[in-house]
């Protein structure tokens, strides 16, 4: 690796700044939180080594969480065990809770931050073993005719990656906002249009613009009457990422239903929420047989690759276990 230059900004503003002007200079610049999906992607030499790391971990005071009766704000620098640990987040959102304890292994956990989590590339492995594929520039995703067992079953075309993050499924989930800042000022982004398909672009997996950031995320105040869970299958039992996975809130009335939001990961380049499934729910008193309903309107539509269908499935039991525990129909 090539040695570069670390570069310590006191603001956010500033770290745009000095993104900016590298970049205009022919430099090659990245902005760094944890650094743990960006730097092991440098040492594979699956992005151009930098000349420039722009270390936001430097910027003071933005690692905190904010409670109040409105709203939830969430600091760009805070980090994924903060999140999971945090007895308030684990009170008022636990599917955001379970979702960050899901992640990786203790060490990432640690060191990486939740915007990090949620920005970070895709995991498929001919990506990541460095293969000229679409999302390399190439003329083709390998994963259509080849090794496509962890690939995805909803949105892909022409790539079939998944979204690997956990903590992106919760949040999309709990209709968080995200805040953005780049050269042209900050704006806030809804969580569930964050996420870019391949078939909008090949390029990037989110809405941010080159010098932008994610420097913070907003949630709707809790609700007693609203429990959340996390559910996620992997493949072994540490630091991998989801088989399948589903974000789950419940606003519910007794046993009745009034409204809920489901959210699958694995199985998609980005969170694939469910309205169908959804709908199935709403207004209705929660039994085994609604469950599976649910279960089976959330896998509608699937379009599994060769070695992939078992995802179906999987999800579809997930759903439904997920469903009755949350209800307490189990």
């Amino acid at each position: 690796m090539k040695a570069f230059e670390n570069l310590s900004p006191a603001t956010f503003d500033e770290a745009v700044e000095l993104l900016g002007t590298a970049r205009a200079n022919g430099e090659i610049a990245y902005p760094a939180g944890g650094g743990s999906d960006l730097l092991g992607m440098v040492k594979d030499e699956l992005v151009p080594a930098p000349d420039k790391i722009v270390d936001l971990k430097r910027i003071p005071r933005l690692d905190r969480i904010h409670f109040s009766e409105a709203s939830t704000e969430i600091d760009g620098l805070v980090t994924v065990d903060a999140i999971a640990s945090d007895e308030g987040v684990r009170s008022r959102y636990p599917v955001l809770a379970e979702a960050a304890a899901a992640v990786g292994t203790a060490q990432i956990r640690n060191t990486g931050t939740l915007t990090g989590n949620i920005c970070q590339r895709p995991w498929c492995w001919y990506f990541r073993q460095g293969f000229s594929c679409l999302k390399r520039g190439g003329d083709r995703c390998y994963s259509v005719t080849g090794e496509n067992q962890q690939h995805a079953i909803f949105g892909g075309g022409p790539s079939f990656i998944v979204h690997p993050s956990d903590t992106a499924n919760a949040l999309v989930a709990l209709e968080a906002q995200f805040y953005l800042q780049g050269p042209n000022g900050h704006r806030t982004v809804p969580a569930a249009e964050f996420f870019v398909l391949p078939s909008d672009s090949l390029e990037r997996e989110n809405v941010l613009d080159a010098d932008e950031l994610l420097i913070g995320i907003s949630l709707p105040s809790a609700n007693a009457d609203r429990p959340g869970a996390y559910r996620k299958v992997m493949d072994r039992e540490a630091w991998t990422h989801a088989v399948v996975s589903v974000a789950l809130t419940l606003d519910m009335d007794g046993a009745l239903c009034r409204d809920a939001r489901i959210v699958l990961g694995g199985v998609a380049p980005i969170p694939w929420r469910v309205p169908a499934a959804e709908d199935v729910l709403r207004g209705r008193q929660i039994t085994a047989e609604l469950a599976q309903q649910a279960a089976d309107a959330a896998l509608e539509g699937a379009q599994p690759l060769a070695k992939n269908g078992y995802k179906v499935t999987m999800a579809r039991a997930l759903v439904r276990r997920s469903v009755l525990e949350l209800s307490g129909a189990a």
